[in-house]
């Protein structure tokens, strides 16, 4: 978006409302070209997928500069486990921006709100940005907007499933009802859902293995970071609702060479 339209999360402006995960890029060059060219400013990365000892294939060393970087804490299977990765990447990395994943349900990859609660708590108590990935709950995101989270982040069906937002009367409600930014993750498989998110009120959509693992991840990138601008564009035009009979766009009356009564 242009900067006359900016998203402000942990006192940092970013004009580019579409995040994008680097989990599942197979090649760091794709990926940090993908990026560049969508002119993405916020990026999810797996501390376990960060090399600490500086190698040449860093993964690191592949994310331009001025971008944001936001640990996730994936893999950790209750609060205790988040906290600690949280606390291993800013010691090691200087990195403050945590998006809190707790999964500890190996079938359907849904994340456990309680444990993010318990760990939004305490790591916003120390200062982190903390951003929440969470099942869409009011009462959930409400306890974690007064436990300090930035934003909260409801997915918007099963992790990597593409199915879009069958959970968007749950967002809905959020994006109403809560006074933090709704980032919309996971589920998103395509650019026109990234957009609908955004139409609907959403103030930023994340997305990874759409793009990884598309034919082209550039030019996917960069068709998620157009819907997303474009989803944004008519959200703020308030696209009129939808009616369940014909309007006509031109009237019906006084048509060429019509005589008159």
């Amino acid at each position: 978006m242009t900067p006359k339209d900016p998203l402000v999360i942990g006192g940092k402006t970013i004009t580019n409302r579409f995040f994008l995960g680097t989990g599942k890029f197979g090649d760091k060059k794709v990926m940090r070209t993908a990026i560049e060219k969508s002119g993405v400013e916020v990026v999810t990365v797996a501390l376990r997928r960060v090399d600490q000892q500086q190698t040449p294939e860093n993964l690191l060393d592949f994310v331009p500069e001025n971008t944001i970087l936001m640990i996730n804490t994936s893999g950790a299977r209750n609060a205790r486990q988040a906290v600690t990765i949280a606390r291993i990447a800013r010691e090691s990395l200087g990195i403050n921006w945590v998006k809190i994943e707790v999964i500890d349900d190996s079938k359907y990859l849904l994340p456990d709100n309680q444990e993010t609660i318990k760990c939004t708590e305490i790591l916003a108590g120390e200062g982190f940005t903390v951003m929440p990935y969470i099942h869409p709950d009011l009462y959930v995101a409400r306890e974690l907007q007064k436990a300090g989270a930035a934003s909260v982040m409801p997915l918007g069906s099963l992790i990597g499933s593409g199915e879009g937002l069958q959970a968007r009367k749950f967002i809905e409600i959020l994006i109403r009802e809560i006074d933090l930014p709704v980032v919309v993750d996971a589920g998103i498989g395509v650019p026109s859902q990234a957009a609908e998110a955004m139409e609907m009120g959403a103030d930023a959509v994340l997305a990874n293995t759409a793009v990884s693992i598309a034919r082209d991840p550039v030019q996917m990138a960069r068709a998620f970071s157009l819907a997303v601008q474009a989803g944004r564009l008519a959200h703020r035009a308030r696209s009129r609702e939808i009616r369940g009979q014909a309007s006509p766009s031109s009237p019906l009356t006084g048509f060429l060479f019509e005589e008159s009564p």
